[in-house]
């Protein structure tokens, strides 16, 4: 099943249970995410959400990736949709 959110893109894997992250912001990346990856990556940044500088990202290991922190609030309302995705 493909997600397109805000500022991630992606595909459900319902027979695995698990995400396949291909894009943030306009970066492509390969991240396949468990359901407690994406809890830990979702509780983090909803404990951060109100700090004024953003957050970094890091993508595959080597590239940085800057949200705003209004970027970080629509990254904590798509994780929040795949969240359900999850049996």
């Amino acid at each position: 099943m493909d997600v397109n959110g805000k500022i991630i893109r992606g595909e459900f894997d319902h027979i695995n249970d698990e995400f396949v992250l291909n894009q943030v912001k306009h970066f492509t990346t390969q991240s396949t995410l468990n359901k407690d990856q994406l809890d830990t990556i979702y509780d983090y940044l909803n404990n951060h959400k109100d700090e004024e500088d953003g957050q970094i990202l890091t993508l595959n290991e080597q590239m940085l990736v800057r949200l705003s922190q209004e970027e970080s609030s629509q990254f904590i309302e798509d994780l929040n949709q795949i969240r359900d995705l999850y049996q």
